[in-house]
């Protein structure tokens, strides 16, 4: 590696590490909105805020990354056209393709990284944090419910509260419970509290009735209570068998599912070639850039137009490949295109600068050898 290739390298990389920190710690901010509320509302510890925050980073991570390489490659090039030292450059007998390399080995880097991610750290921490969260909801039922807000449990299981007394009773207690649909269940209860036992949690209401409907039949049936107990843990499955998601699966679960269901399939195929898409289109985005701002002489007006075309395209290169995934996401026949649409940016980015390189590289100044910098 030439000291070019390094002092390039570590431009765009250090502006790569600040643009995907600054975007990471934006989207971050705004995904742990709703954490926050779990620990000032909710009364949830500080580790588990942290240990939940931390988990949902892989999850936009590699939307992140991509876009970080972009505008890295596109600021620093810029910057290099703007002081006059790609002028040097070129006078020094180095085009387009040269210039490439270190682009390159910058791109094979974040290709790295987000492919550990896709084989390793998105599903694990998906993972954990569905766990974690089934946890929170199986534990810390009463943390969860608001005042005079409908609140969803579990599939098909839903709490309401009309208000919460300061040592955390609850007046006014609606569950409803359709997870039979043949004998849906609805409880009221006057009063209620929740407790944490070495059983599981469990809800413990006073003076209401509990009415259960028989569609079959027309009959509700209903029972007046003093006193009625409700385990919490008979409401959901355990964490040990529940059904894990397309996000939660490593990428051989992915590419050869055990499911005979045809949707899930679909899902699971999707994801899988979605995680192998999105670290190679890192290369697309970073060529984009040098594309439009390699080839041609060099403006002493600036290089707006040129910079506005590279955004324009990426924008356009983005749009172009959610279109394609949506397509593909409902005719499974379509997926090799989705390949074909994230990898042609990266193609026609190497034919424009070889070609173009080649044509402008006799335009180019040469300076003599005793002449030439450094």
């Amino acid at each position: 590696m030439t000291a070019l290739t390094r002092y390039i390298l570590r431009q765009c990389f250090g502006v790569m590490i600040f643009v995907t920190a600054a975007l990471s710690a934006a989207v971050w901010l705004a995904q742990s909105l709703p954490l926050i509320d779990l620990i000032v509302n909710r009364g949830l510890s500080l580790d588990i805020f942290l240990y939940l925050a931390m988990l949902i980073l892989p999850r936009f991570l590699d939307i992140v990354l991509p876009i970080g390489v972009f505008i890295a490659v596109l600021l620093t090039f810029n910057r290099l056209a703007t002081e006059s030292e790609l002028v040097v450059m070129r006078a020094a007998g180095l085009g387009p393709l040269s210039l490439t390399r270190p682009v390159l080995i910058l791109a094979a880097i974040a290709f790295s990284i987000l492919m550990s991610f896709s084989l390793y750290a998105l599903p694990v921490s998906s993972r954990a944090f569905k766990d974690l969260q089934f946890e929170i909801r199986h534990r810390f039922v009463s943390s969860l419910i608001q005042e005079g807000t409908f609140t969803t449990i579990s599939d098909k299981l839903t709490l309401y509260v009309r208000s919460r007394e300061p040592n955390g009773d609850v007046v006014g207690l609606l569950i409803n419970d359709s997870r039979d649909p043949q004998k849906p269940v609805t409880i009221l209860a006057q009063r209620a509290a929740f407790v944490d036992t070495s059983a599981g949690a469990r809800i413990i209401m006073l003076k209401g009735n509990r009415q259960q409907f028989d569609p079959q039949n027309r009959r509700l049936s209903v029972l007046t209570f003093d006193r009625y107990t409700l385990d919490l843990g008979s409401l959901q499955d355990a964490p040990v068998v529940r059904f894990r998601g397309a996000e939660e699966r490593f990428l051989g679960e992915l590419m050869f599912p055990s499911t005979h269901d045809p949707v899930i399939r679909r899902s699971f195929i999707m994801e899988a070639h979605q995680r192998l898409l999105i670290p190679l289109s890192v290369f697309s985005f970073a060529l984009v850039p040098l594309a439009c701002l390699l080839p041609g002489e060099f403006s002493r007006r600036g290089q707006s137009k040129r910079v506005m075309l590279a955004v324009a395209a990426a924008f356009l290169f983005q749009t172009a490949s959610l279109g394609v995934n949506d397509f593909a996401a409902r005719f499974g026949q379509a997926i090799p295109l989705m390949y074909v649409v994230d990898l042609f940016p990266f193609a026609v980015g190497l034919m424009i600068l070889r070609y173009r390189g080649i044509r402008f590289g006799r335009r180019w100044p040469a300076y003599p050898a005793t002449a030439r910098p450094g």
